[in-house]
């Protein structure tokens, strides 16, 4: 069972090398691509120091022209080639060699990950690492949902923003959950708490990730869930865009395909410029970074803290003592910048997403009539345990519906025979444990011939894919700083497979071709 721990950036103190040390040594950290995107980022913030605007200087055009370049060429040739990816029609050796290239390339450009079955792995630099689970040719993706995700990333941090500062209504809305899941009571009780001794948070800072499916039956974008916690995945995903143009760039004519037709993905580097100018806004050069991770506890050695980053905290094994539960009601009573805030952790949960799709629930946070309908169109069927008739449709169709307990990080959803089973089992129970689940529509995207790629070897698939549109939000008391759709996660799993998960092995990393 892994505990709350703490590593500290304080990236003016360090160099690069230090960053890359701080990352090998604990696998479940962000890659090493966002420690260094980190490192440039802060560093550009600071500009009384001419040395690392230098050397910022020439990173920051790097950035840049992969930031315009390959989605604004993406755009152009849209309308110049309408081809989609035809697995089923490469021919087994030309598939052997381009796993090869792309096995070489992972090798070479860091999209690997630690493996857990090797000693050390996570802990000595370099040791146990295995390349990325990836789909070998990016699934084809029509681009008016792309449009569509990318429109909606602004406006869903608005509301997560508004929704956070309504204490009452995340205390009301979690009331009955509270009751029936020991881990939300918890963080209800440190919110409740920060509500009392009148705690506000004049600069907050979202991280976020919303993730979609295009069901194959009503040709809808529905969205699946939004992460206002732990949004993974930024720094892997921009190196399998990468990997497909690199692919494409070599091997498109075979294929028939275009690489800037891949659209540019800039999430890590974005996500290291919001947490930099955060840090900026806290106006104290001394103060450090801290990320929460999973692992051994680490000292922050007594320096200021300015941005607090959780890359865990979402999952009860994550507090095994009362150590780390007050480790988290120190961090919310700080000065520091949380990423997420209590209130933004909360307002993530499955529970204030079905409430949320209540009627007339969004008009009490949002004004722009536009903005609710654009919200409103996206949102899947969603209801509470309470609802006797959902339920009774549920018990009776289980097959369309996904019961989602308030759990995050994968593998918790049920579905089928073992959700009719799981909903009489609670109904006989009682009403309390019913707060514990939300119903949900299931979503049936649409199976396209994909490889998939794990522990370097392909197989050949029917797959669906999931796609998430990460968003970064700063704001500093009335000053909105940062709003933007900033780079995408693309998922790719056997459309046999119920869960999505890529950590916990149910999908693999794939990117976008638009089509």
């Amino acid at each position: 069972m892994s505990a709350l721990a703490w590593i500290r950036l304080d990236l003016f103190s360090t160099n690069l090398f230090n960053a890359d040390r701080i990352c090998n040594q604990n696998r479940t950290l962000l890659p090493l691509a966002f420690a260094r995107e980190l490192h440039f980022a802060i560093a550009k913030q600071d500009l009384h120091n001419a040395a690392y605007r230098r050397q910022f200087h020439s990173r920051a055009f790097d950035l840049t022209m992969d930031r315009t370049g390959f989605a604004e060429r993406g755009e152009e040739v849209e309308d110049e080639i309408a081809i989609s990816p035809i697995a089923h029609s490469v021919a087994p050796d030309l598939v052997d060699e381009i796993v090869y290239d792309a096995l070489v390339w992972s090798s070479l450009h860091g999209l690997v990950v630690g493996d857990r079955r090797v000693e050390g792995s996570g802990i000595v630099p370099g040791v146990g690492l295995v390349h990325a689970p990836f789909s070998l040719l990016p699934m084809p993706f029509p681009k008016r949902y792309w449009r569509q995700a990318s429109e909606l990333a602004p406006i869903f941090n608005e509301l997560v923003d508004r929704v956070s500062l309504d204490g009452k209504f995340l205390q009301d809305a979690l009331s009955r959950t509270k009751q029936a899941d020991a881990f939300t009571s918890r963080l209800l009780d440190i919110h409740s708490e920060m509500l009392e001794i009148n705690k506000t948070e004049d600069i907050r800072l979202g991280l976020h990730r919303s993730d979609y499916m295009v069901d194959g039956e009503t040709n809808l974008l529905l969205q699946i869930e939004f992460n206002t916690i732990s949004s993974s995945f930024a720094g892997l995903s921009c190196l399998v865009s990468e990997l497909h143009r690199n692919l494409l760039n070599h091997y498109g004519k075979n294929l028939g395909l275009d690489p800037r037709k891949v659209p540019g993905n800039t999430a890590v580097s974005r996500f290291a410029e919001a947490i930099a100018k955060a840090w900026n806004e806290y106006n104290n050069t001394s103060a450090v970074v801290t990320i929460v991770v999973q692992g051994e506890e680490r000292n922050i050695d007594g320096k200021p803290v300015a941005v607090v980053y959780f890359r865990a905290g979402y999952t009860p094994n994550d507090y095994p003592s009362e150590a780390e539960w007050g480790a988290r009601l120190l961090i919310e009573k700080s000065s520091a910048i949380k990423c997420p805030s209590i209130s933004y952790h909360l307002v993530g949960t499955k529970k204030i997403q079905q409430e949320l799709a209540k009627p007339n629930v969004l008009e009490r946070f949002l004004d722009n009539s536009e903005d609710i309908a654009k919200l409103r169109k996206c949102f899947a069927g969603l209801w509470s345990l309470y609802d006797a008739d959902a339920v009774k449709s549920a018990i009776e169709k289980p097959d369309l519906f996904v019961l989602k307990p308030q759990r995050e990080g994968g593998g918790n959803n049920i579905y089928g025979d073992d959700l009719r089973k799981a909903l009489i089992e609670l109904q006989q129970k009682g009403t309390e444990e019913l707060a514990a689940y939300i119903l949900m529509q299931r979503i049936f995207p649409t199976a396209s011939p994909a490889f998939l790629v794990r522990e370097g070897v392909w197989f050949r698939e029917n797959a669906i894919s999931e796609l998430g549109t990460y968003g970064a939000y700063l704001r500093s008391k009335d000053k909105v700083i940062i709003n933007d759709q900033c780079g995408y996660l693309m998922r790719t799993k056997v459309s046999s497979s119920n869960e999505g998960g890529v950590a916990a092995g149910y999908a693999v990393l794939d990117s976008i071709y638009l089509t």
